[in-house]
C-alpha cells in the first residue's frame, strides 16, 4: 500500500480523496494555488505545497510544478481527481517517467480513449455498437462528402476533449461548412487539437453510463448504470441510478458491451463507458471516461462500494475482491449538482442531514468563492429504498439547504425534482431546457 499520495486537484474531490486516504492510513500532500490557500482541503491534508498563481494554467494544469512537488514530498502516487489533468495522457506519462504511480489507467489507454476517432474504431472492431458517422475529417470537402453518407441532421464533434466544446449541430447542408470551421477552431483552442468527425444526430435519446472497475489481473466488474440525461449546455445537472426507464435485461446488455469496451482498451482502474439510448432501446457507444466521474457517489450509495478506495487499491496492484454476481444494486440514489451563479463570500451555510443524505463539498462559512475555477459548490446525494422515497428525500434536502452570500441553482434543482417530467422519469437529453422554460427558470 502507498504511504503517501499527492492530490493534484482542489475543492470537494480533493477533500473526498483526503478522507479516503485517511481511512486507509495513507498520508496526503495537496498542491494548491494562491486562491485556495485558505480552503478546507488544504487545511486538512497532512502536507501542502503551493504550486502557482490563481489561474489553472499557473497551478492545477502546471505539470512540471506538480511533478516537482510530488518528488520533493516523496509521494508514491498522484491522484488527479476529475477535471484538470485527470485525462491528460501526457501527464500520466510524465508520472510514469518519474517513477510516480498515476492513479488511473496507463497513459497509452488514456491517449487511445481520448481520441474519439480511435475509440470509435476500436469499439466497432470488437462489436460494441457505435453511432453511425465518419472517420476523422481534415477539410471541408471531405466533410461535405462524408455528410452525404451520414445524413442530416448530424453533429460535428471534436476528436479530443469533451464538456460540450467543439460540437455543432448541423440540420442542413448549407450550414455544414461554417459548423465544421467553428467546431474545429473551438476544439483547437480548447484542446490543442482541431480534428473533428461527424455523427448522425439522434434526437430524444437518454445518456446512460456504465461504471466499471478493472484491476491489473484481468478482472473487470460493472457497478450498475447512471442516467445522466438532464443536461444544460452539454453539462450534467442531475444524475440518478438505476435508470428509471431501462429494464434489467437491457442494462445487462449494456454492461456486456461495457465489458467488451474495457477489455478491448486493456483498461485498468475506475472508468465509465457512456452510451446514448434511443426510445426503441437500441444503444450506442459515445465515449469512455478514463477517470473518476463527478457523479460516482450515487453508484457508491446503491452498490455499497467505495470507488476512491478501490482506485487506490487497484493502483497498488491489489486484485478486485468482488465478482460480478456479487454486486447488487439496492434502492435508488439521486445527485443534484449545486452550482454557484455568482462569486462572493458564503455568509451562512446550512447543510441538510439525515439517513441517506450526503453533501460532498469543501464549503465552509466565510469561504470566498474564487472566480477562476468551475462553478460547482458541491454535490447533494440522497439514497432511498426506492425512487419515490429518493425523490422525496431530495426535495426535503434541497428545501433544507441554505447557502447565503452567493447566488446558487438550488431553486432550479428543486423545481426540476418537482417537475412532472422528472417525477415520471419521462425525460431525455433535450428535456431540461423545456422543463425550465415552462417554469420560468431558464
Amino acid at each position: 500500500m502507498f504511504s503517501k499520495i499527492l492530490i493534484a486537484n482542489r475543492g470537494e474531490i480533493a477533500l473526498r480523496i483526503i478522507r479516503a486516504c485517511r481511512e486507509m492510513g495513507i498520508r496526503t500532500v495537496i498542491v494548491y494555488s494562491h486562491a485556495d490557500e485558505d480552503s478546507l482541503p488544504v487545511a486538512l491534508a497532512d502536507e501542502r505545497i503551493c504550486i502557482g498563481g490563481n489561474s489553472p494554467a499557473q497551478s492545477y494544469l502546471n505539470q512540471q510544478n506538480i511533478i516537482s512537488a510530488a518528488i520533493s514530498a516523496e509521494a508514491d502516487a498522484i491522484h488527479p481527481g476529475y477535471g484538470f489533468l485527470s485525462e491528460n495522457s501526457d501527464f500520466a506519462a510524465l508520472c510514469e517517467q518519474n517513477g510516480i504511480v498515476f492513479i488511473g489507467p496507463k497513459s497509452s489507454v488514456i491517449r487511445a480513449m481520448g481520441d474519439k476517432g480511435e475509440a470509435r474504431r476500436l469499439m466497432k472492431e470488437v462489436g460494441v455498437p457505435i453511432v453511425p458517422g465518419s472517420d476523422v475529417l481534415h477539410d471541408v470537402e471531405s466533410a461535405k462528402k462524408a455528410a452525404k453518407e451520414v445524413g442530416f441532421p448530424l453533429l460535428v464533434k471534436a476528436v479530443a476533449g469533451g464538456g460540450g466544446k467543439g460540437i455543432r449541430l448541423v440540420e442542413k447542408e448549407e450550414d455544414l461548412e461554417q459548423a465544421f470551421l467553428t467546431a474545429s477552431a473551438e476544439a483547437k483552442s480548447a484542446f490543442g487539437n482541431g480534428e473533428v468527425y461527424m455523427e448522425r444526430y439522434l434526437p430524444s435519446v437518454r445518456h446512460v453510463e456504465i461504471q466499471i472497475l478493472a484491476d491489473a489481473f484481468g478482472n473487470i466488474v460493472c457497478l450498475g448504470e447512471r442516467d445522466c440525461s438532464l443536461q444544460k449546455n452539454k453539462q450534467k445537472v442531475l444524475e440518478e441510478t438505476p435508470c428509471p426507464v431501462l429494464s434489467r435485461e437491457k442494462v445487462k446488455e449494456m454492461q456486456a458491451a461495457a465489458l467488451l469496451a474495457a477489455k478491448a482498451a486493456q483498461y485498468t482502474n475506475a472508468g465509465t463507458v457512456e452510451f446514448l439510448v434511443a426510445p426503441d432501446g437500441s444503444f450506442y457507444f459515445m465515449e469512455m471516461n478514463t477517470r473518476l466521474q463527478v457523479e460516482h457517489p450515487i453508484t457508491e450509495a446503491v452498490c455499497d462500494v467505495d470507488l476512491v478506495k478501490w482506485q487506490i487499491r487497484i493502483a497498488c496492484r491489489i486484485p478486485l475482491e468482488m465478482k460480478q454476481e456479487e454486486i447488487v444494486q439496492r434502492g435508488h440514489s439521486i445527485e443534484c449538482r449545486i452550482n454557484a451563479r455568482s462569486t462572493g463570500t458564503v455568509s451562512f451555510l446550512h447543510i441538510p442531514g439525515g439517513r441517506g443524505v450526503r453533501f460532498d463539498t469543501a464549503l465552509v462559512q466565510q469561504y470566498v468563492m474564487p472566480p477562476y475555477y468551475d462553478s460547482m459548490l458541491g454535490k447533494l446525494i440522497v439514497h432511498g429504498n426506492d425512487r419515490e422515497e429518493a425523490i422525496r428525500k431530495m426535495e426535503a434536502a434541497l428545501c433544507e439547504m441554505v447557502i447565503e452570500g452567493i447566488q446558487t441553482n438550488i431553486e432550479e434543482q428543486l423545481f426540476l425534482v418537482r417537475s412532472r417530467a422528472f417525477q415520471e422519469g419521462i425525460y431525455d437529453t433535450a428535456a431540461l431546457d423545456s422543463i425550465l422554460r415552462e417554469g420560468g427558470k431558464a
